[in-house]
């Protein structure tokens, strides 16, 4: 199972949006994002994302760029700020056959998950940028062994993306 962790792209702030909607240079980091997938010919048999307005923004676009119809991407609770990343792992299993799956989430979940997935621990914390990827490859979610393929920055996804 291929696990592509993607952080939600640069939102307004609280006092300018109090549910945090993307801003402009949110949405143009996630076409980005979304063109940058679609060049590397990735195609996902799930999206999931945060409840919250900028993730599921995010997932839309990329969506809308990689081919994915934006009424089949699954919106849950286990991907906000907060969640535990076993609840995240657990939600996943009743998708076991995705071979391919996109996670829009938000830190510091995502940074916790990512620990999880390959050291089976939450004590270390990878940061992601805003429209950042990580891929990590694992035989199913819970198997607390996966590979770490790579990482892609917002500057790497451009250059894919523009290429």
């Amino acid at each position: 199972m291929e696990i592509y962790l993607v952080r939600h792209g640069a939102a307004y702030d609280k006092q300018e949006d109090p549910e945090r909607h993307l801003n402009k240079d949110g949405v143009s980091q996630c076409h980005l994002t979304g063109k940058a997938l679609k060049r590397l010919g990735i195609q996902f048999d799930l999206i999931v994302s945060s409840p919250k307005a900028r993730a599921r923004q995010t997932a839309e676009i990329i969506a809308d760029e990689s081919g994915y119809s934006r009424e089949e991407i699954k919106i849950t609770e286990v991907l906000v700020p907060t969640a535990l990343p076993n609840d995240t792992l657990s939600y996943l299993n009743d998708f076991a056959d995705a071979k391919r799956i996109l996670l829009v989430g938000h830190l510091p979940l995502l940074g916790y998950l990512a620990s999880v997935l390959l050291i089976n621990t939450s004590q270390i914390s990878f940061y992601i940028e805003p429209s950042s990827i990580c891929k990590i490859n694992t035989e199913q979610p819970q198997a607390f062994a996966g590979d770490f393929c790579w990482f892609l920055a917002p500057e790497h996804i451009k250059l894919i993306a523009q290429a």
